[in-house]
């Protein structure tokens, strides 16, 4: 598939990239990456990198690139996490929530205020991690019927990691909406929320940004119905195959991120 009209990625200020598939599948750094890093530093853009992965805070992220060998300050990562503390602080100051997660949606909901209940909270918020269990998903099942709200982190089915793949929050989320009855509220992308957001954080127009992903189903129409100039790379989850079984399409495929320089710079 061609792009309908060629991208002059030296004209665009913003960037908003998201991380599994695009930039890493587990600890392993993708290729053309640090190239691609290095390019949008070197030319001042504006970028941020939006990942719906809820288990991360800003500063694990920061550190997990450094260990990568990359260097990209804290500022520039915004997690589904902080998109749904923000979410909750802006709908219900001061609530109360029974959180199954890990350090980056906790921390991000102490952060916006909110404290942890157990007993009668006013959400149950579901984000990726280990702490998920039998005994939690019972637990978060009765706090739902007793009244709490359905939260989930983001709607991902499943996530790349270096073996395959592993099932992510809106897999996790299922069962509770099963058992309930209710249908969980998610704050991640595609959620035009967590896009707003991003753009305000740039200070970037959505005409004159790029939004980079391995999704078709978050990514790509997530920056499609913002307004942005997308694209799909196929370093992740999204294939040419998956990519005809849908009604619309990015604005241009590539392989990696690595070919955002290659055309930037030819």
């Amino acid at each position: 598939m061609q792009e309908t009209k060629p991208i002059d990625f030296r004209e665009k200020a913003g960037f908003i990239c998201d991380m599994d598939g695009v930039i890493y599948h587990g600890n392993q750094i993708l290729p053309g990456v640090p190239e691609f890093i290095q390019w949008l530093q070197r030319e001042g853009k504006k970028f941020l990198f939006l990942t719906n992965n809820s288990g991360y805070t800003p500063r694990e992220l920061n550190q997990k690139l450094a260990r990568m060998g990359l260097d990209v300050p804290e500022k520039h990562f915004y997690t589904s996490a902080l998109a749904t503390a923000a979410f909750l602080r802006e709908q219900a100051p001061g609530c109360s929530v029974f959180a199954i997660g890990e350090a980056g949606l906790h921390n991000a909901l102490y952060d916006a205020g909110i404290t942890m209940n157990e007993v009668n909270p006013d959400y149950v918020v579901v984000g990726e991690g280990r702490t998920y269990s039998l005994d939690t998903l019972t637990k978060a099942t009765n706090l739902v019927l007793a009244g709490a709200k359905l939260i989930g982190a983001n709607s991902d089915v499943s996530g790349p990691i270096e073996n395959g793949i592993a099932p992510a929050c809106r897999a996790l989320v299922a069962p509770i909406e099963m058992a309930t009855g209710t249908r969980a509220y998610f704050c991640g992308k595609p959620n035009p929320l967590m896009m707003r957001t991003g753009l305000r954080l740039l200070k970037c127009h959505s005409g004159d940004a790029v939004m980079v992903g391995d999704r078709m189903d978050t990514d790509v129409i997530s920056g499609l119905e913002s307004g942005m100039t997308t694209v799909l790379v196929l370093s992740g989850v999204s294939t040419r195959e998956t990519l005809k079984t849908y009604a619309y399409r990015p604005s241009i495929v590539l392989n990696g991120v690595g070919d955002i320089v290659k055309m930037a710079l030819s």
